[in-house]
């Protein structure tokens, strides 16, 4: 398979060889080998991987969980949405900050435990309260996952390679959303025979035994991260705006609230605020529209959630895969001809997924809605690899936790809203419960081209600042 490199390199891998050159003293970064870093990128692939597929699980749970406790569809998208973001409103950017300045593997481990405790803590909720409340926990368990992820990658791989690194990374989100459905849907129709359990005064149902037992393999993995050998930090190019080194208390506390980070941002927001707005919204489509596909396809096309799940779990793969190759073969040969390569090629992937998730819906049966839908996500899978490598390869490397924070913050945040937004014009709006497709048109149609617009936007000042970032490295 055909990945682009990043459009400018500046350094290498370091392994034994390298620390034994000539020029070895020259540079600033100890030896840190090509295998630790493929050691660390499988961990978190893994790490990715259980993540998407507990949320993927979830979201076909969602009928049964609206009949048992009795939701509306305005509620079902509360649990889905807002109710994850909560806790990461106030903890997100925070717990980011401790990939800046501690080990980024003993953060990943620590997240990846408290995901798995609290994914088994969601199958014993008695009532819509205590759903919520796990919800809520599971967002701060995960809220550190992607910044110390992509700074821990960043530093160990080169800008040359770093795509490659980050294109691999999707075969975690490909693996959690290809078998989800799959695995998810079979278990789902095995496990609706089952009677509720009595234990300890508390009463669990058939699926929820699923959800108890998605949180163990989080737990396995937060152990794999304590073999992780942690990547030297990069130095910060010159001019980087940085945290004070000698700051009161007082100050140290705003730092971690992400002020330090903002304020980097602001100054470059020609660069930032379109990028960080488009990704806001396209995130409508990853997260919002997604969660309601099975319930779409349940109460429009009479599906269960086991034949959802074989259909969609095969295009998704299909899809996945194709979407990685053609989004490495076009930043490629993109990559050749413009130092913009990684946004133009997110701009031109984002105007197919708008065009997809509007289309997708309004399909006369379920294969072709489906079918549909899975070329969107090829799309989507081919401009998140430029997507997620442009931010880094701008990013100023003693914030590069916070800054990906704040970033994935309004992804995580406009998704979350998304699924909560369908919810709201299904009830407020639409009424029937039978005409959902309505709701995730109206969404679609208005929000994802205005995505679509803001990565357009970007594509020119993000051209200025990789250019001068190079001139900055050759002049150094």
């Amino acid at each position: 398979m055909a990945l682009a490199p990043a459009p400018i390199a500046t350094d290498t891998i370091w392994d034994e060889r390298d620390a034994a050159s000539p020029d070895a003293t020259a540079s600033p970064r100890p030896p840190y080998s090509t295998a630790a870093a493929y050691w660390a990128l499988f961990v978190i692939i893994l790490a990715t991987f259980v993540t998407f597929f507990e949320q993927v699980v979830f979201a076909m749970l969602a009928e049964r969980i609206k009949a048992n406790f009795g939701l509306s569809d305005s509620q079902l998208g509360f649990l889905a949405g807002p109710a994850s973001i909560i806790c990461y409103l106030f903890v997100g950017i925070p717990l980011a900050r401790l990939a800046d300045i501690f080990p980024r593997k003993f953060v990943l481990a620590g997240g990846c435990a408290a995901l798995g405790i609290i994914t088994s803590l969601g199958g014993i909720a008695q009532g819509f309260g205590q759903f919520v409340g796990t919800r809520v926990f599971l967002a701060a368990g995960g809220s550190a996952h992607a910044p110390s992820s992509y700074s821990l990658l960043a530093d160990a791989f080169p800008p040359r390679i770093l795509t490659r690194a980050f294109a691999l990374l999707q075969f975690g989100f490909i693996g959690g959303t290809t078998l989800g459905p799959v695995i998810g849907g079979m278990l789902i129709a095995h496990a609706v025979g089952w009677p509720p359990t009595q234990h300890g005064g508390l009463t669990i149902l058939g699926w929820q035994w699923l959800m108890i037992w998605l949180g163990l393999p989080a737990l396995f993995v937060g152990l794999l991260f304590l073999t992780v050998k942690e990547p030297p930090r990069q130095a910060p190019p010159a001019g980087t705006i940085m945290p004070p080194t000698d700051a009161s208390l007082g100050r140290r506390i705003l730092t971690f609230t992400g002020l330090d980070a903002a304020k980097a941002i602001h100054a470059k927001r020609r660069v930032y605020y379109p990028l960080f707005a488009g990704l806001a919204l396209s995130a409508i489509e990853v997260f919002g529209l997604q969660f309601w596909r099975v319930p779409f396809m349940i109460r429009t096309y009479g599906w269960s959630e086991a034949q959802i799940g074989a259909v969609m779990g095969t295009m998704t793969l299909a899809a996945s895969l194709t979407g990685l190759l053609l989004g490495g073969i076009f930043v490629e040969w993109l990559a050749k001809r413009h130092a913009d390569a990684n946004v133009r090629a997110a701009a031109i992937f984002f105007g197919c997924v708008t065009i997809c998730a509007i289309l997708a819906p309004l399909m006369p049966n379920g294969y072709a809605s489906l079918g549909v839908a899975s070329i969107g996500a090829m799309f989507g899978i081919a401009g998140a690899v430029p997507q997620n490598a442009a931010i880094q390869r701008v990013a100023p490397n003693a914030m590069r936790g916070q800054v990906t924070a704040i970033y994935l913050f309004m992804f995580t945040f406009f998704g979350a809203m998304g699924s909560f937004l369908v919810g709201l014009v299904q009830d407020y709006i639409v009424g029937d419960p039978s005409q959902l497709w309505k709701s995730l048109v109206m969404t679609a149609g208005v929000l994802l081209p205005i995505a679509t617009l803001c990565m357009i936007r970007a594509i020119r000042p993000y051209r200025e600042e990789v250019e001068r970032l190079a001139a900055e490295a050759s002049n150094s």
